[in-house]
């Protein structure tokens, strides 16, 4: 009987986020995001294989990053009262972590769905500084 009043909090807190604010930026995805455009750029103007081979490896280890930042964002910093009041929050982070996927910008040297993919970090960011604000 004493062990579970023992062991029950003495301060109970609550927060929006993992972490107290701070330590969630969507600006991590969009760095990865500008690496891979400018890999493809450089990948399109080479006509060096050995060079294509290391931008290809190069650019999907981005992608990874774009996909995992993007993840994070979406399952540890945005919660339910944030999904209300975006309700297109869910579908604009499932459209570009398929653009960082295998059939975006992991799966193709093309700049152009590069820049889709930062467009689209571009819509989650000024959503994430909306929330930030209130």
């Amino acid at each position: 009987m004493y062990l579970p009043r023992l062991l029950r909090p003495r301060v109970v807190v609550s927060a929006h986020c993992d972490l107290p604010c701070g330590v969630y930026d969507p600006a991590q995805a969009r760095i990865e995001a500008e690496s891979i455009k400018a890999i493809s750029e450089k990948y399109q103007a080479s006509d060096d294989p050995e060079f294509r081979t290391r931008s290809l490896i190069i650019k999907e280890q981005r992608a990874e990053l774009v996909k995992h930042h993007l993840w994070v964002l979406w399952t540890d910093y945005f919660k339910a009262p944030h999904f209300e009041r975006y309700p297109h929050l869910h579908g604009l982070f499932n459209e570009a972590t398929k653009l960082a996927g295998a059939g975006g910008a992991k799966g193709v040297a093309d700049p152009a769905v590069a820049e889709q993919l930062l467009m689209k970090i571009e819509e989650i960011s000024k959503i994430f500084w909306e929330t930030k604000q209130s």
